[in-house]
């Protein structure tokens, strides 16, 4: 029980933050404005009453806080901050949504419900909790943007005041914030709340690494300050000559950047050159931006040499997000690179702010931005596709959130943004659905180059179409955006089965000429003789010739002998133990995920390099998607220790017919026409292709190393096999 004393002290800072709310609003608040917010206040006030945040401090002042991130940080309207200060009323209290509206009017209770809808989370869905989420979060989309705005500045407050949280809750938020939040904020243009995202996320998934490089940097932060402090000094100087009124700022690169650049490159802490950068912020009304800017360039180069492949450019052409700069990054005083950025007051409000500085700049008039209206449109289209799986979603969808951006050209000359990497088959769908699911070619300035050839800025593609081109699954492998793919699966998805109709009236006949009945009995029969997981499997297969009239003949004589007995076994799924492994030929060549065997799309891990048949296991990665990891991985341990909540079960089923490379090790005695054995044993295996082979010797001792293609684990480990009863060789090991 709280003592008098307490209960004014903690009323006194509601209070004060009440005022703080109003006192850093980014908009002005006119008298409607205010009573709006007042109003919403004091009902947050009355409703969350009696309740208390697992820190202690009265709950209220959790949605003041997200109010204020509303006001300030991101700049939003009064209708946004009283959504903010009532987010939780409605799940959390006895006020529901019928109260809101009466009281508040219909715009804030449909953005209420988007929030409340959003945190009703199916908690069945056991593969992936933060999967759903985010697509449960891009679906409000259709009602108010704001929804994912309050949404975004409601899990930043949280992770601001995680610690209260039990460790294993910390690094379940933490791991969803950077799977989710981040990028999401990224792609809005809310460059300084993404950038929190990340470090807190960081800090609370690997809070070792996160304070090792915090420390090291707090080490360097004197001699980074005076190093920034003598480079503006010079640049200073040159551009009060010119009488331009600007400020800089120092800006040190986040602690999750640097991370990730230590990663990426595999280069230690102080290898990172980068680690700091300056901003000039420069007067200008919009005609003069672009000249400023590029005026600023020259004077900065002119004391400083550029590097030139680091020249950034986005005020000729506007990232999609809608921010505006100019980077360069320059050899600065005793050798050491750093980074320039020169922006005008509108452009930096703009990347600070994102939606709201552009609402303010561009649209005074009430209309949405085009910039964010245009991104809305591309997230609709990636809305439409329902059946996608939530995981394979999410990552198609990330796909285009964190990408960085080429521009390239049409034609006609316009522009196109795409990420970068996409290719002439991504460019083609951007145009429009017929016209990719109808590439035949494109040509790229003026040259023919094949789909799958990665675009790059400035080029200009023209795309070559024939009414007699269909996808093929090939086309998987050329396509980068979520919008390309998506139409690609949806388009070989119905021409299967288009052709499992056909196949199926084709089977119809050909068990008549077997005389055998055509029912639900046979078809499950065929099912499971050709190990297969359904029915259109089986049409599809004989319309397109892969099961024909010999296999068809086999499994007619099937039925009538002693061979029976083990397919029905292998219909019951016998245990390992039942089967000898030498039988296994295609059963293990699918993976499959979960309880509920559920097909999504994966990556090998390069640590364990697992194949096909190979114990496995899934680690759902921050921004790569799934990853598959032999059980005896050497990072097993690690990642089930510290990240069991990404584990998804996986395991190997069916037959895909894909290749997989294998690496095998040979050593041994050295004698004339051994290798000539060795490749007559791979040559006489079938479904194995050599891709290379070399071989040392050193007086009588030998060592080889085999890279092979190969269908699944026990054509492999046959082959093993037989490579270890070639006379002279001693060991046979695979990677």
């Amino acid at each position: 029980m709280m003592s008098k004393e307490a209960i004014e002290k903690e009323n006194k800072q509601i209070a004060r933050q009440y005022k703080e709310l109003l006192r850093v609003s980014y908009r002005k608040l006119d008298d409607a404005d205010k009573k709006l917010i007042r109003q919403a206040f004091d009902l947050a006030i009355e409703a969350h009453k009696d309740q208390r945040r697992k820190s202690g401090e009265a709950f209220v002042f959790h949605p003041i806080a997200v109010a204020k991130i509303i006001a300030d940080e991101m700049g939003l309207d009064a209708v946004s901050i009283a959504s903010a200060l009532l987010h939780d009323v409605v799940e959390d209290t006895d006020f529901d949504l019928d109260y809101i509206e009466e009281h508040f009017g219909k715009i804030i209770a449909k953005i209420i419900d988007g929030l409340t809808k959003i945190n009703k989370i199916d908690m069945e869905q056991s593969l992936s909790i933060q999967a759903e989420n985010f697509r449960k979060m891009l679906l409000t989309l259709n009602e108010d943007v704001r929804v994912i705005l309050i949404k975004l500045a409601d899990r930043l407050h949280n992770m601001r005041t995680i610690e209260s949280m039990p460790i294993h809750k910390q690094a379940e938020k933490a791991s969803e914030t950077l799977y989710i939040y981040a990028p999401l904020a990224h792609r809005i243009g809310l460059y300084n709340i993404k950038t929190e995202l990340e470090d807190l996320g960081l800090k609370y998934t690997e809070p070792e690494v996160y304070n090792d490089i915090k420390i090291r940097m707090s080490e360097t932060k004197e001699e980074r300050e005076s190093y920034i402090d003598t480079f503006s000094q010079i640049i200073s100087k040159a551009l009060d000559k010119e009488k331009l009124h600007y400020y800089i700022q120092g800006r040190t690169k986040s602690i999750y950047s640097i991370r990730k650049k230590i990663q990426k490159q595999q280069i230690s802490f102080e290898e990172v050159y980068d680690k700091f950068a300056i901003r000039i912020i420069y007067e200008s009304n919009e005609a003069n931006e672009k000249f400023l800017a590029w005026k600023i360039y020259s004077i900065v180069t002119d004391h400083f040499r550029p590097n030139p492949t680091r020249l950034r450019d986005w005020i000729s052409a506007p990232k999609s997000t809608g921010y505006e700069a100019l980077h360069i990054t320059v050899m600065g005083p005793q050798g050491r690179w750093i980074e320039v950025q020169i922006r005008s007051e509108r452009m930096h409000e703009i990347a600070e702010r994102g939606y709201a500085a552009h609402f303010k700049y561009k649209h005074n008039d009430g209309h949405e931005d085009g910039n964010l209206e245009e991104w809305l449109n591309k997230l609709q289209e990636a809305l439409e596709n329902q059946e996608a799986d939530a995981v394979d979603f999410v990552e198609q969808f990330k796909l285009n959130l964190y990408a960085k951006e080429i521009f390239i050209f049409t034609p006609q000359g316009d522009l196109k943004s795409l990420p970068k990497g996409a290719t002439p088959l991504d460019f083609a769908f951007s145009i429009h659905t017929e016209i990719g699911l109808k590439t035949r070619g494109a040509r790229v300035n003026g040259k023919m180059v094949p789909l799958s050839q990665p675009l790059k800025s400035g080029d200009q593609v023209e795309i070559i179409t024939s009414e007699n081109v269909f996808p093929t699954s090939k086309w998987l492998d050329y396509a980068v955006t979520g919008r390309a793919r998506s139409k690609i699966k949806t388009a070989l998805k119905a021409e299967k089965k288009q052709k499992a109709e056909l196949g199926k009236e084709i089977l119809r006949r050909k068990l008549r000429a077997q005389k055998i009945p055509f029912n639900d009995k046979t078809i499950e029969s065929l099912v499971s003789f050709f190990n297969l997981q359904t029915s259109m499997d089986l049409f599809y297969r004989i319309k397109i010739g892969t099961i024909d009239n010999n296999a068809l003949r086999r499994y007619a004589a099937s039925r009538n002998n002693a061979l029976m007995s083990i397919f029905k076994s292998r219909s019951r799924k016998p245990s390992s133990k039942e089967i000898h492994r030498e039988e296994i030929t295609t059963n293990y060549d699918q993976l499959v995920f979960g309880d509920d065997e559920e097909k999504l799309d994966y990556k090998m891990a390069n640590c364990c390099n697992p194949i096909p048949g190979d114990n496995v296991f899934g680690f759902l990665t921050v921004n790569d998607g799934i990853k598959i990891h032999k059980m005896n991985c050497p990072n097993a341990i690690q990642m089930r220790s510290n990240y069991a909540y990404r584990i998804i079960k996986a395991k190997w089923i069916d037959s895909s017919q894909e290749e997989f490379r294998a690496t095998v090790h040979l050593s041994g005695l050295d004698n004339i026409g051994l290798v000539s054995k060795i490749t007559e044993v791979i040559s006489k295996n079938l479904h194995v292709d050599m891709d290379s082979i070399s071989f040392k010797s050193k007086e009588n001792l030998f060592e080889g190393k085999i890279i092979l293609k190969v269908k699944n684990i026990s054509i492999l480990n046959n082959l093993i096999r037989r490579l270890k009863e070639i006379d002279g060789i001693d060991k046979v090991t695979r990677e």
